[in-house]
């Protein structure tokens, strides 16, 4: 960003997403200063930037969320789209170096650039650069992609960084029928089991201790899950069929201590999935949150632990 006035003898630019200052006069000319002089703390144009600099911040996150939500989702997003935003920094960021397939699912690779004209470049999974220029390309979610490690492997080998968490996204493939942790609604406590007809809930994830409801739900929001009432949730779209998981967190203005519940899953019209039923995304992502919640739980120490 080019450096602008600000008050005599300085000028101020964003320079790695702060407000810098350098001095245009006497022997430090041109030289950039370790912190704001305080002469230029309350002046318009650094007031300026900075508040163009959280708008920065706020849009490089909804770029971020967007591309994530196209990711979980699988959706089909217009090539024409994509190379509209690819311009912006904050968008070809969130996108560059993303698994993307075109209309044929084994056309996967890196996508690496986007032209004006529509035209993607990717590396493919045999390490060739590819030009594809497919009307609409999608991100699949990482549990639908065949070979995943060696996707992580080869990854590893060009350097890839992905800013959305796609090859290296922690995925749980669901069991052909349920084990262990799975219940009934209503079933009683953990380890209770079910029948593949009547299983609506997994309880791997249950009773992780929180000193409080609120630390509880207030890991599930720094974790960027959404909490109504008294569920942790989290909405899929797999295989074009909206879904819901949701982990019990204990009813609303509870002050004491909480544990989490159990792992359910709804349809669009609130009605309970059978894990049967349940599709890969929809319950890798919901193991995901569950794990991600427990993660969070209090850790008893000493010999009654």
């Amino acid at each position: 960003m080019a450096w602008l006035a600000a008050g005599e003898g300085y000028e101020i630019a964003l320079v790695e997403g702060r407000v810098a200052a350098r001095s245009t006069a006497g022997r430090s000319a041109g030289r950039q200063l370790k912190t704001l002089p305080k002469a230029l703390r309350e002046h318009p144009e650094v007031d300026r930037l900075r508040r163009l600099s959280e708008w920065l911040d706020r849009h490089a996150a909804e770029c971020l969320a967007q591309v994530d939500t196209w990711m979980v989702s699988s959706l089909p997003v217009p090539t024409a789209l994509i190379a509209r935003v690819w311009p912006d920094e904050a968008w070809r960021a969130a996108l560059r170096d993303l698994v993307v397939t075109g209309e044929d699912p084994q056309e996967a690779g890196f996508l690496r650039d986007a032209s004006a004209s529509g035209e993607l470049r990717m590396v493919n999974l045999d390490g060739e650069t590819v030009r594809l220029a497919p009307r609409t390309v999608t991100l699949p979610h990482p549990v639908l992609l065949p070979d995943l490690d060696d996707v992580r492997d080869f990854a590893a080998e060009l350097g890839i960084e992905q800013r959305v968490e796609q090859i290296h996204r922690a995925t749980w493939q669901r069991p052909a029928e349920p084990g262990p942790g799975a219940a009934a609604a209503g079933a009683a406590g953990p380890g209770s089991t079910a029948s593949v007809a009547d299983a609506f809930e997994v309880r791997d994830f249950a009773g992780g201790v929180f000193p409080t409801r609120f630390s509880l739900t207030a890991r599930a929001t720094s974790l960027g899950y959404r909490v109504s009432g008294g569920y942790a949730t989290c909405a899929v779209r797999d295989a074009g069929r909206a879904t819901s998981a949701a982990v019990w967190v204990g009813e609303p203005y509870w002050e004491e201590e909480q544990s989490t519940g159990a792992l359910t899953w709804s349809d669009a019209d609130g009605r309970a999935v059978r894990l049967t039923e349940v599709g890969p995304v929809a319950w890798s992502e919901g193991m995901r949150m569950a794990a991600a919640l427990y993660a969070g739980r209090r850790i008893e120490e000493g010999g009654d632990a």
